[in-house]
């Protein structure tokens, strides 16, 4: 059997990943008769059908999604060997895509990030964020940046925050006619501002007193994604918040905000950026770890 054209197994890549033979042609620059032309071809080549096609839709067959997991990977690897080679010059360059829950994009990211791309005109940083553990590898994200550090074989830990705490807060109008919460118990009486985790559940209040922890399920009239929201929904009085506790110091130093229960809240891991071990060769990427390396 003679050695299939490398472009016709990037055209099946492209078909299976879009399942479209439209869309794939608009990608890859050709026509659709000739891309569907090139996928029979492969097909008769192999022996093998690798397309299930209908009047509306076309889905790699078992056969045709074993040879897309083996072909990914591995032209992942030339692009970025490739990306690796072009900047050996001087100055790096690329996209660096990065996955990351909103809290670390605006206090760590954004901040370090900002001078680098400054010095290094052909860097580019792509941020998205998203509050779920993303497999990196499968989206094609270069990095990804979340609390702790317990991560899948294969993957890179840098420490990137210190430590952080959680601050239980509200506006001081908040309690008005209330009791002040005195023990994580007390929330069960109180209007507590709650943060929809991705997989749809509501995210437990955790808290901890000489080493026992307990984790709190609350309830109250707002439900947020984010912290930032949750955050001004209790400046504006709405109820109590369980949010980093760096966002909220300047507004309890203000006193625009009340701090409960700091006694039962500990210190838990800070952020860590992960990668593959085999996107070490990328300089774009090392100015990038090296600029988020929180160093004590």
């Amino acid at each position: 059997m003679s050695r299939p054209d490398f472009n016709d197994l990037l055209a099946f890549v492209a078909v299976a990943r879009e399942r479209s033979f439209t869309r794939a042609a608009v990608q890859i620059g050709v026509s659709q008769s000739a891309l569907s032309h090139r996928m029979r071809a492969l097909e008769a080549q192999l022996g093998l059908r690798l397309l299930t096609r209908t009047t509306r839709s076309v889905s790699p067959t078992e056969a045709g999604e074993r040879l897309l997991q083996t072909l990914v990977p591995r032209f992942e690897d030339i692009t970025t060997e490739l990306a690796a080679l072009r900047e050996l010059q001087d100055k790096p360059a690329g996209t660096i895509r990065i996955t990351s829950a909103g809290h670390a994009a605006d206090t760590i990211l954004w901040p370090r990030l900002g001078p680098v791309l400054a010095q290094y005109p052909e860097l580019q940083v792509e941020i998205y964020v998203d509050y779920g553990f993303t497999d990196i590898v499968a989206q094609r994200f270069d990095v990804g940046v979340r609390i702790g550090e317990s991560l899948e074989k294969d993957m890179i830990a840098v420490r990137i925050g210190p430590d952080q705490r959680i601050a239980v807060v509200a506006a001081p109008d908040y309690f008005a006619g209330r009791p002040t919460p005195r023990r994580p118990q007390d929330l069960a009486t109180h209007n507590c501002i709650n943060l929809r985790l991705p997989s749809g559940k509501l995210l437990p209040w955790e808290f901890a007193q000489g080493g026992r922890p307990l984790h709190v399920q609350v309830q109250g009239q707002w439900t947020f994604n984010a912290s930032a929201p949750i955050l001004r929904a209790a400046l504006a009085g709405a109820g109590l918040a369980y949010v980093p506790e760096d966002i909220a110091l300047e507004s309890i130093a203000a006193g625009r905000l009340r701090r409960v229960l700091q006694a039962w809240c500990p210190s838990y891991p800070g952020y860590h950026l992960y990668y593959p071990s085999r996107r070490q060769s990328s300089r774009a990427l090392a100015v990038v770890v090296d600029a988020l390396r929180y160093t004590r």
